[in-house]
């Protein structure tokens, strides 16, 4: 007569990982969610993507302080007001980044920093390095090493349970992302190479999309795979047997399948709640509550997981060929991205760490 639990798989999923520590670390993706190639320019005072705009960071400083202080005087319990606020927060954030044209506040406060290093640095060198989403280690200290959660492990991680049975992506489409030890080494070479130029400003993109693109489906492929051919055991000791999932290419076409799978089973069991005076509400109350994070991260993350942009890297690029004139014996500090075998590395290497060090 109800929709059973067992309906709110995905939903279920990404719940239980809500609490756990979730990352981007995609500080390229503040040049918005453009088409095209994106240079390695950084973001100029008041500059926003969104035309006839203009970002006075003061004036948004001004505005989050009368903010909170408005939800502080707000009645309410303890922890309600506390919840309240930061919900307040959350949306005043959400509001202001999207208003001046980027897609989340991470992204947004990313180029504020970028404006301010401008504006403030004076005299002292400034490199800005914008790397697009970190993924685990490639070779030092330890392959496969990673601290936290990224977007795409989400992938990973519910095709591990096999209870994530679809999500938004476009297997077509590059996911830009970079090995976490290239990083590091990118940021080393590039403050030792601009360490003694008085006032220079420069940007650099750790990124692959360009020179050595990734497809998301290179990751699914890799995944299919790795779980085929290692599968997962219950707690019990049974296999979990691999399924197939299904991916939405669009954000209307995902609206739309959960909107039938889920939000009108949710509605009906809304009904059958009033009917039984509120025999239901703890289930109803739980999983309204699930379906809306899901929304949630679908609105706030759906842009990166759909990116048609292809970042430049020609500044690093011109950087890694001196360095490499100048000590080509020295591989210790690589960041070539044309080094990474893709399909070996999501393969032998990232899959299995998320595994190890995030699953344990």
């Amino acid at each position: 007569m109800f929709p059973p639990v067992s309906t709110f798989s995905l939903v279920g999923f990404v719940s239980k990982n809500a609490d756990k520590k979730k990352k981007l670390d995609a500080a390229a993706f503040a040049a918005g969610d453009r088409e095209g190639l994106i240079m390695e320019r950084p973001f100029k005072k008041g500059e926003t993507l969104r035309e006839g705009t203009y970002l006075d960071i003061d004036a948004e400083l001004r505005l989050v302080g009368d903010v909170k202080k408005e939800l502080e005087l707000q009645d309410g319990g303890c922890g309600d007001k506390t919840k309240r606020e930061r919900k307040g927060m959350k949306e005043l954030g959400l509001e202001r980044s999207r208003h001046f044209g980027w897609s989340n506040t991470y992204v947004f406060t990313k180029a504020m920093g970028e404006m301010l290093l401008g504006q403030l640095h004076g005299a002292i060198p400034v490199v800005i390095l914008r790397p697009s989403i970190i993924t685990s280690i490639l070779r030092d200290p330890l392959p496969g090493w990673m601290q936290g959660t990224r977007t795409i492990d989400t992938i990973i991680i519910g095709y591990a349970k096999q209870n994530l049975s679809c999500f938004l992506a476009d297997l077509e489409l590059t996911m830009d992302v970079i090995p976490g030890d290239m990083v590091a080494n990118a940021m080393m070479v590039t403050m030792v190479a601009h360490s003694e130029e008085q006032g220079a400003e420069v940007m650099y993109h750790a990124t692959s999309s360009l020179r050595n693109p990734a497809p998301y489906g290179v990751l699914y492929e890799s995944g299919r795979r790795h779980f085929y051919e290692n599968p997962r055991l219950s707690k019990d000791g049974q296999v979990i047997p691999t399924k197939e999932m299904h991916f939405f290419k669009t954000i209307a076409s995902f609206h739309l399948y959960m909107l039938i799978k889920y939000k009108l089973p949710l509605e009906i069991l809304h009904v059958v709640n009033l009917l039984l005076c509120g025999l239901f509400s703890q289930l109803y109350d739980d999983l309204t509550r699930k379906y809306k994070f899901v929304m949630h991260l679908v609105d706030v993350y759906g842009p990166f997981a759909l990116f048609k942009g292809c970042f430049d890297d020609i500044n690093l690029e011109r950087l890694r060929l001196t360095m490499t004139k100048t000590s080509p014996e020295d591989d210790m500090f690589n960041f070539d991205p044309k080094t990474v075998d893709w399909n070996g590395y999501f393969y032998k290497i990232h899959i299995p760490g998320v595994l190890k060090y995030v699953l344990k």
